[in-house]
């Protein structure tokens, strides 16, 4: 389970939210001199956030009490999935399919761009599909 650590804001009955503060690790790493990541991350760096957890234990948490949310691994691997690689493999997978088919090369390119938009949506979909389950979703795990 991943954990981060927030500050109550609402509570309504099945449900929370929660404000967390989205922080780098970028100053804790060596190479943050020479590291483009680490410019990147200084932007959002200390960014408030708000984020609705499911209460599946009904831990009875106030406003202003500091808590702890977490989110499966299996979920957070499989929503980087869906994100990251799925639409470059759609893209991959069209552009070869019509390069074997022995269209031009600004077919293929074209074609290439259909399939990234068609991962897109195809991402969009499926993420939508498991949002309702709730194994995707953060949930309360204790008062600190």
């Amino acid at each position: 389970m991943i954990e981060e650590n927030g500050r109550v804001v609402r509570v309504e009955s099945d449900f929370v939210w929660v404000e967390t503060i989205k922080q780098s690790a970028c100053s804790s790493c060596s190479a943050q001199k020479g590291c483009g990541q680490s410019l990147i991350a200084k932007i959002g760096d200390g960014k408030r956030m708000e984020i609705q957890v499911d209460n599946p234990h009904h831990i009875a948490a106030l406003v202003n009490d500091q808590v702890t949310l977490g989110v499966g691994e299996r979920s957070f691997l499989t929503a980087s999935f869906l994100v990251y690689l799925l639409p470059l493999i759609v893209m991959f997978i069209v552009a070869v399919s019509v390069q074997l088919s022995g269209f031009t090369e600004p077919t293929v390119i074209l074609s290439a761009l259909v399939g990234l938009a068609g991962g897109f949506l195809l991402t969009h979909y499926i993420s939508g599909r498991i949002s309702r389950n709730c194994s995707y979703r953060p949930v309360l795990l204790r008062k600190i």
